[in-house]
């Protein structure tokens, strides 16, 4: 298990709903260590807690399969081979002032990633929307997530229109109520400082709802406007690597470490971004059976579950429109899906295809 995550966490390019998807074709399709109904609950358990979404479903798949040291192997395999890029990237960036270009690569990885997700998404479907009236709220969901509505608006409406559901449902004739329950700020940084450093990125990873762009505000009020610490630039930096490596965006935290206090910043900043998820969702383990044992609650998860499907085919759609621009994009995408349904391959070839394909194509200057 150990070895799954560690190897995800290097090809998990393309943010968490593509994570999702990667986990999803590795556990439940080709593994079998997990059914797609199970896959669905802690997907949608885990998009009610604070932080980084996908790798709080690794800690959790994690935990069903091997309990406490699978909680913890899981999450740290997945998390340490992003770290580790993201802190080669932050020297380099810190010796000479740049960071490197991954254009070429992103231009093959992202539409093979696409049709994971795709794939992931078809197989769902089915356990998630499980009757007609869910399909209805899952088209809400998604129609509301495309007109711009905060991600965490969409779950909790939806949970909430699926109790209301029930509780309808409950009160007809003959039914009771069913209620249960660039410069290196500090080149010698002191204990005190790698202490504020610690407790700064332990804050926002204990209270940090929502995409990449609300990881932004949250960076930018603390580290720019009231620490001072990074400037605008090197912060938008951060985010562009957090975002081209594979992993976790939430490394964007490992490399404003290390720009902040060197390699000990990264190692500071790195647990205390994640250490909260660790922590939520072993309280979540807890309680995820008990959510699906009672009627009222699990009316409740259904409708989570319909809203999680409907984001990350939002979020799907939405970069499928920024990168399936050009013939080449079409035909990595089809193919990827193609071999998808009729393969069994591990996720790591696809990945690897994609990337050999878009350097390709960048050295012989093929648009």
């Amino acid at each position: 298990m150990a070895l799954v995550f560690l190897r995800l966490g290097t090809i998990a390019f393309g943010g968490p709903v593509a994570h999702i998807a990667m986990m999803r074709e590795e556990l439940v399709r080709r593994r079998g260590w997990v059914t797609d109904e199970r896959f669905v609950v802690l997907m949608s358990a885990t998009n009610l807690i604070p932080g980084p979404n996908s790798t709080e479903l690794a800690i959790h798949l994690g935990w069903d399969r091997a309990r406490w040291r699978g909680l913890v192997a899981a999450g740290v395999c997945f998390i340490l081979p992003a770290a580790v890029i993201v802190t080669f990237l932050a020297w380099l960036y810190v010796e000479h002032g740049d960071t490197p270009g991954a254009e070429w690569v992103l231009r093959g990885v992202v539409p093979a990633v696409l049709a994971i997700v795709a794939w992931a998404l078809v197989g769902l479907l089915p356990v998630a929307v499980k009757s007609r009236w869910l399909g209805l709220l899952a088209a809400a969901a998604l129609a509301a997530y495309l007109v711009g509505v905060n991600e965490l608006v969409v779950l909790l409406a939806a949970g909430a229109i699926a109790a209301g559901a029930r509780l309808l449902a409950t009160r007809r004739p003959g039914h009771g109520m069913l209620l249960a329950p660039l410069t290196v700020l500090f080149p010698d940084p002191t204990a005190g400082q790698l202490t504020q450093l610690f407790l700064t990125f332990l804050k926002i990873g204990s209270v940090l709802y929502g995409s990449g762009y609300v990881l932004l505000a949250f960076l930018e009020g603390d580290l720019v406007d009231r620490l001072g610490w990074v400037t605008q630039q090197q912060l938008l930096d951060a985010i562009s690597i957090g975002q081209v490596t594979p992993g976790p965006v939430f490394t964007t935290a490992t490399f404003l470490g290390y720009v902040v206090a060197g390699l000990p910043g990264a190692l500071v900043a790195t647990v205390g971004i994640f250490l909260p998820s660790f922590l939520f969702v072993g309280l979540l383990t807890r309680i995820t059976d008990r959510l699906r044992s009672s009627p009222w609650t699990s009316a409740i998860l259904d409708g989570v579950n319909a809203a999680s499907l409907a984001l990350m085919a939002g979020v799907s759609w939405q970069l499928g429109r920024a990168v399936i621009v050009d013939g080449w994009a079409v035909a990595i995408f089809a193919v990827a899906l193609v071999l998808l349904w009729r393969t069994r391959l591990n996720s790591a070839w696809y990945v690897a295809g994609g990337a050999l394909v878009g350097i390709g194509l960048g050295l012989s200057g093929l648009n």
